[in-house]
């Protein structure tokens, strides 16, 4: 007998769902991967701490970490304390230090754990940034913190130098300073508007190919400094030409959460092995772990073919949580995190869980059992009842 349930649906009506009954994908234990993968992973917040959830920033430390062993046990780098973690949506810098120094601690007791850290300037007060030299000290008080944990940094789009930047120039003049500083090479983060609307002209102008041409030069300047660059402007054509003239030995991680399936398949091209494909730092990731761990292993193993036959059907999911305002697909990772027991509620920092609606969440459920990513049925399905039952759905 089928597990059901009655779901709304986008005209308000209640709609009956039973589930497909079909076992998540498992990781085949022990496979290498021929790609690195980050996942950018979530907080869980304390839902009993007596604060005030869109002031103060309340983390339960044991299930978080938890979650990121999880993450490794798969095989998956973790990205620490960057978007997926509310950072800069609730997650202030002081919290975000002490998740990155609790998450490096933990890595040391996983054999080849890879964690890279969110270095960025958001814990200055806009108001107060005047300068691109204000920046520059902003991201450097961070990288500085980071460093001294033994922390791999992911440079951070920075919202003050969207803010006081003139020109590419001030972009090239920051990045020159910190990358000359880094003592490991680093990752780059260009995150579109989509993703948070203060980074609007990143890289000193409005023109993509343009902002583009801006951050490969400063790229070439410094290649044994770059590691890699994360971009996500959810554009799997302007993510291929990026990756096409990178510098030798420079990765492009993608961060397209429309289009990682095939991007991170690649096409090949180039006599540069990290021009054919891109590698992975996602958020999405971390909703679908064990399928992306499983499809990883298959095409690490030359299946291409299951490789899409199990990520594939993850991607009309991925599309959903990241649908604009794409800034609130946070509450879509977390709500795939509780049901699947991997946190006791469904409460995030800052409140977030409120930015979907009832609808939202039910038509995520439903993608979730198309795509074989509802890891405890019986769990989800009591876990999305009681979801409906607050929201006034009875039966």
């Amino acid at each position: 007998m089928p597990l059901t349930l009655q779901l709304p649906t986008a005209s308000g009506a209640l709609q009956p769902h039973a589930l497909r009954g079909t076992a998540p994908v498992r990781p085949a234990p022990g496979v290498a991967f021929n790609r690195i993968a980050y996942s950018a992973a979530h907080v869980v917040a304390d839902p009993r701490a007596a604060v005030d959830p869109w002031l103060q920033a309340a983390v339960d430390w044991d299930a978080t970490l938890a979650y990121r062993r999880h993450l490794w046990s798969l095989g998956l780098g973790v990205a620490e304390a960057m978007d997926t973690a509310q950072r800069g949506m609730g997650l202030d810098w002081p919290t975000s230090l002490e998740l990155i120094r609790r998450s490096l601690d933990a890595a040391r007791d996983v054999p080849g754990a890879l964690v890279a850290s969110g270095c960025g300037t958001d814990h200055l007060n806009l108001d107060e940034v005047k300068s691109v030299d204000d920046v520059i000290r902003g991201y450097e008080t961070q990288m500085e913190a980071i460093e001294a944990l033994g922390g791999k940094l992911i440079v951070m789009a920075s919202r003050a130098l969207a803010r006081v930047a003139r020109s590419p120039a001030d972009y090239e003049r920051v990045y020159d300073r910190i990358l000359r500083q880094a003592k490991q090479p680093v990752v780059l983060h260009w995150l579109g508007d989509m993703f948070d609307p203060a980074l609007s002209g990143y890289w000193g102008t409005q023109d993509t190919d343009a902002a583009m041409d801006t951050a490969l030069g400063i790229i070439a300047a410094h290649p044994h400094k770059v590691d890699g660059i994360k971009i996500s402007l959810l554009d799997k054509d302007k993510e291929i030409a990026m990756r096409r003239r990178l510098a030798p030995g420079v990765r492009m991680y993608t961060g397209d959460d429309f289009n990682y399936a095939e991007l991170i398949a690649g096409d090949g091209y180039g006599g540069e092995p990290t021009h054919g494909k891109s590698d992975a730092l996602l958020g999405i990731f971390d909703a679908i772990a064990p399928a992306a761990s499983a499809a990883l292993g298959a095409l690490a193993e030359g299946n291409t073919e299951k490789f899409h036959a199990i990520l594939g059907p993850t991607v009309p999911l991925s599309r959903h949580i990241f649908q604009a305002p794409t800034r609130f697909y946070k509450t879509g990772v977390v709500f795939m995190a509780w049901l699947n027991g991997h946190q006791s509620h469904f409460t995030m920092v800052g409140g977030q869980q409120s930015t979907r609606s009832l609808v939202h969440l039910a038509e995520l459920f439903r993608l979730a059992d198309a795509a074989n990513l509802l890891e405890q049925p019986e769990l989800a399905v009591r876990r999305m009842k009681t979801l409906l039952a607050i929201h006034g759905v009875e039966g």
